[in-house]
């Protein structure tokens, strides 16, 4: 299942929002990096692999479908969030409201998948999530995902904190680099490269021509 709009709704209008695990660390959730323009790492890890229709999956505010079109290339983001999905029609980004398992517009057709800021994690089921998305694109297409430089895959409970609320705890997971070839196979697609960029680690995984 992937996370009801509810939940990260006001992480978007809010200056201080954290994740909580199940031993009670909070991790500062980078909101201001999402609602910012696409950086330098953005462009090297999501935009410049990308050549042909590209679809965002858990866009938040739009940062790379904006870097998308602005390099004339087809891009459409995908978000549960009425918040993200408002910030991101504002910039100018072409988004949907929509849950990642619902039908989306062009199914097996594009060239480009991207999960961005720990995507990979929606729903608890990192396994699950990647055989979706890698139906989304057209054989010989990319799946960009976002990863830890190190680990397999941690799969736990989680809550938000929104200004000191406490939310109610959700599935998520967390992915390592180490667990990208188990993940690949389950999901049919060949893991092709790793690429880096200011600390961050995204593994682009190819389905086959032909399948």
């Amino acid at each position: 299942m992937t996370l009801d709009d509810s939940l990260f709704d006001p992480v978007f209008t809010s200056g201080d929002s954290h994740f909580v695990d199940d031993d009670g660390a909070e991790e500062r959730l980078a909101v201001h990096r999402w609602a910012a323009d696409a950086d330098a790492a953005d462009l090297t890890l999501f935009v410049d692999p990308c050549v042909g229709p590209t679809l965002d999956l858990g866009c938040g505010p739009g940062r790379l479908v904006q870097a998308l079109l602005a390099r004339g290339l087809d891009a459409l983001g995908v978000d549960s969030s009425r918040s993200a999905i408002g910030l991101a029609r504002a910039r100018g980004s072409l988004v949907l409201r929509r849950d990642l398992f619902e039908r989306l517009p062009g199914e097996g057709g594009w060239q480009h998948a991207l999960l961005a800021d720990g995507n990979i994690g929606i729903g608890g089921r990192p396994d699950r999530l990647l055989r979706r998305v890698g139906e989304l694109v057209a054989p010989g297409g990319t799946v960009l995902m976002e990863v830890e430089e190190h680990g397999g895959i941690l799969q736990e409970s989680r809550r938000l904190r929104v200004d000191g609320t406490l939310g109610e705890p959700f599935p998520w997971a967390v992915v390592g680099l180490d667990a990208v070839p188990w993940l690949a196979q389950r999901a049919h697609l060949q893991h092709t490269r790793t690429l880096s960029a200011d600390g961050r680690w995204v593994a682009e995984l190819q389905r086959p021509l032909g399948s």
